[in-house]
């Protein structure tokens, strides 16, 4: 089953706002085994939006359009698409209600512009929005589904859940599509890619798919399969991932929606300890990735962001000569903020972060991109030295989560 995504809206084309529903929407779509074809994106413009309409269907099954329906001149979406089906506008009551009943919970009357969005194409069922005065359309036209919603993110979404996808999974026999993604840090996807060559090669046999989604640090695996009989798919995937976990099970440290902060954060929790961080180059971030779980204040006691020589040495106790010997960027200096801010913040574990973010301070020995990072525990401190590139966000992103794996291994390995 194919579907189209037409979106519609000058702003989202001179980048005002981002797409962010169409990408919501095919991971919506894919979970109910119905398959993006296309995703198109045109101007408030009649003649774009009826070219669009018509070239979607004779790709596609269903097509989804949102944006312009909204009750000022510019949003012309329903006008153009009763010209696309060739029908008249009709006064429709139940939707009459609906503003009505919206305005009402505001205490306000409905004005005479927002009544007219009562007006639907004569051809279609109207898709009720509780949180808006645009109603959803569903259009049934030669063989072919049509649902028309509002741009409005939470409006469109509360239309799909409750309206769209119930309605398509009546009128089609959807197969199950089963998605497992296998995240990894520390390896890069081309080195990663030569160590499971031969397990890629097998899923074949097993008729999984596998795709490679790298980011910043991260490279999540993900494995696909599709049919009707979704306990034997499951097998299958997991029969897989334990082949996976053989070969690369260092590199692995979590699956699906995981993240390394709240896998950090629930071991801590569980072993009711905590953490705490001195940060350089980072200047928070990885402060900000731990408090950004909710509950980390459970395991979190702070941070110091020791950017400059003077807290180094005030804050945190770092020797003056061992920064003039060694400079901020190495590892006694990382060592030193590990320890200190473990034992002043009174914390199970610590992390300490230093390095040349970019893009200017990078020397010959130190280019930009050298990054020490320590982790301090009641036993022992430890530290590595990385090279992670020219690119200062990049940068900032890779050493938080490096850092955080770093830590997510010391825990495990302390069982």
């Amino acid at each position: 089953m194919l579907a189209e995504i037409i979106t519609i809206g000058d702003e989202i084309l001179i980048g005002q706002i981002v797409d962010t529903n169409s990408a919501w929407m095919g991971t919506v779509l894919n979970e109910h085994g119905i398959k993006v074809h296309q995703i198109t994106s045109v101007s408030d413009n009649r003649e774009h939006i009826l070219t669009a309409l018509k070239e979607a269907s004779n790709r596609v099954d269903i097509i989804l359009i949102t944006g312009g329906l909204g009750p000022t001149r510019d949003d012309i979406t329903k006008h153009t698409i009763c010209e696309y089906f060739n029908v008249k506008l009709r006064f429709d009551e139940s939707v009459l209600a609906d503003v009505t009943a919206l305005f009402k919970r505001f205490g306000r009357d409905v004005t005479p512009i927002n009544r007219k969005q009562a007006e639907i194409p004569e051809n279609c069922t109207p898709l009720h929005n509780k949180n808006g005065t645009a109603p959803g359309m569903w259009f049934e036209e030669s063989g072919k589904i049509y649902a028309s919603m509002p741009g409005v993110p939470f409006e469109m979404k509360a239309l799909m859940t409750d309206e769209v996808i119930p309605r398509l999974k009546k009128k089609f026999t959807l197969p199950v599509i089963i998605h497992k993604n296998v995240l990894t840090q520390g390896i890069g996807e081309s080195v990663l890619s030569e160590l499971i060559s031969d397990w890629e090669t097998s899923l074949a046999k097993e008729e999984i798919k596998l795709a490679y989604l790298p980011s910043s640090s991260m490279v999540r695996l993900r494995l696909s399969i599709s049919g009707s009989d979704e306990k034997t798919m499951q097998e299958k995937i997991a029969r897989k991932i334990e082949e996976l976990k053989k070969i690369a099970g260092q590199h692995i440290f979590g699956y699906d929606d995981q993240t390394l902060e709240g896998i950090v954060g629930d071991l801590l929790k569980q072993r009711k300890q905590k953490v705490s961080t001195a940060e350089s180059c980072t200047g928070g971030y990885i402060a900000h990735r731990i408090t950004s779980v909710a509950g980390s204040s459970d395991y979190f006691t702070g941070a110091i962001i020791s950017y400059s020589y003077d807290v180094k040495t005030t804050e945190l106790g770092v020797s003056e000569e061992i920064l003039k010997t060694h400079g901020a960027v190495s590892q006694p200096v990382v060592e030193q903020m590990a320890k200190a801010v473990r034992i002043k913040m009174k914390t199970d574990y610590s992390i300490a972060a230093s390095g040349i973010a970019g893009p200017g301070g990078g020397t010959l020995d130190k280019p930009v991109g050298t990054v020490w990072i320590a982790i301090a525990t009641p036993e022992r401190v430890f530290s590595k030295c990385f090279q992670f590139g020219g690119n200062r966000e990049r940068n900032i992103i890779v050493t938080g989560l490096t850092a955080l794996n770093m830590l997510r291994k010391e825990i495990l390995a302390s069982e």
